[in-house]
């Protein structure tokens, strides 16, 4: 017998899940626009997911499989709805993907299916998460994720290895799983995106070269390297494109995003920059483009964040972050989703001709203090003088 509790919650979900998302219009900034709720959160996840319905073995009507967080989601448009595959994070810490589907991109996300399957390839493999979705020229959609397990030379039982996981489909519902993409120069990576086309005739990955875990060690900032058969993808070199800077915003460590969007002006990419704080590891979203034929060289990359936990954003397992790993194009219209530390998604919408003007208009970071002083105060004497000759200053 279904236990009757089951239908009151149900009837409370629905209610939570139509729940229409507006912009926030006491946020501006000219360049996108953030939405008053999140898009995804762990109250989206469906009841089935979480609980026994069966009032003989759940008389309570317990949460039996609890849901800590819904994160770092991959995107797509497919079959004529905004697809995320969610890191949803389970009570027990452990992570697996999901997909959520939208006919607006902005609410009424609803999980779809069941909890995706992996193959399993390795059975030292711990922990899976933040999937990249590519929707590659080859025909098949790829998704490039972290797969991580114990790292067993070391007695620090929270030491990890990262690697790079491969799955692929053409149709969102059947998953393949090929093997883990290995770097000959790097011993671990993480926050691996594969690149929508053929580079010299091979695959792209974006990489980020890694010495263990958590260090990035001689990683100096967002690699790139190239593979003949992803089915079995080695790199064996790694050239740098974004690079890690002192006192800026990619200090400590950096990473690509979302998957490059291909414009009239080169390769969009979105990534994250983290900086050490008294409080903590900062993470921020950052833009900058590359060339066309050679995507591994940087065009332009304004200074600073493009964007920054706020509000609520801050607040979390892990505070102080925003976190994307999928963008969905639309025309000219850019969806953004991104995580707020490390509990819940949110998305933002810009435009294409937005974020070009953003990136090559943008004053890029000098590098001192004093210099960045000299900027703003030029921009503050070209203001005043156009407000004089205006006579409305």
């Amino acid at each position: 017998m279904i236990h009757e509790n089951y239908y009151k919650e149900k009837e409370k979900q629905e209610l939570f899940l139509q729940k229409k998302n507006k912009i926030d219009e006491a946020f501006y900034n000219g360049l996108f626009d953030r939405y008053e709720n999140p898009v995804l959160t762990r109250e989206h996840i469906p009841i089935e997911w979480r609980y026994d319905l069966d009032k003989e073995s759940n008389p309570y009507f317990m949460e039996r499989q609890g849901i800590n967080a819904v994160m770092n989601s991959g995107a797509i448009f497919f079959d004529g709805a905004f697809y995320l595959m969610a890191r949803i994070e389970g009570a027990d810490r452990k992570s697996f993907f999901g997909l959520a589907k939208s006919d607006n991109g902005t609410d009424n996300f609803r999980f779809v299916g069941e909890p995706i399957l992996l193959d399993d390839i390795d059975g030292e493999e711990t922990n899976v998460y933040d999937v990249r979705l590519t929707e590659h020229e080859d025909g098949f959609i790829y998704g490039v994720f972290c797969s991580e397990k114990k790292d067993t030379s070391s007695n620090d039982l929270s030491a990890a290895v990262a690697s790079a996981g491969i799955i692929r489909t053409k149709d969102m519902v059947n998953w393949e799983r090929l093997p883990n993409l290995v770097t000959l120069r790097s011993p671990q990576q993480r926050n691996v995106v594969l690149h929508p086309k053929f580079v010299e005739g091979k695959y792209a990955f974006y990489t980020r070269p890694m010495d263990d875990f958590i260090e990035t060690g001689s990683g100096s900032g967002i690699g790139f390297g190239l593979c003949e058969d992803i089915t079995k993808a080695v790199i064996d070199e790694e050239k740098m494109t974004s690079l890690r800077k002192y006192h800026t915003i990619t200090e400590a460590k950096n990473g690509e995003g979302a998957v490059p969007i291909e414009t009239e002006k080169g390769w969009l990419h979105i990534a994250h920059g983290v900086r050490n704080t008294a409080a903590g590891l900062r993470y921020v979203l950052y833009a900058y483009m590359s060339d066309l034929e050679k995507p591994w060289v940087v065009t332009a990359q304004p200074g600073g964040l493009l964007l920054g936990p706020r509000g609520s954003e801050r607040v979390g397992d892990v505070s102080n972050v925003v976190f994307s790993n999928g963008c969905i194009v639309r025309g000219r219209d850019v969806y953004l989703y991104y995580a707020g530390s490390d509990t819940r998604m949110y998305v933002a919408t810009t435009t294409i001709d937005k974020l070009l003007d953003y990136c090559f208009n943008t004053p890029s970071d000098p590098g001192r203090s004093v210099l960045c002083v000299q900027k703003r105060i030029e921009l503050i004497r070209k203001n005043n003088e156009l407000l004089n000759a205006s006579g409305r200053n």
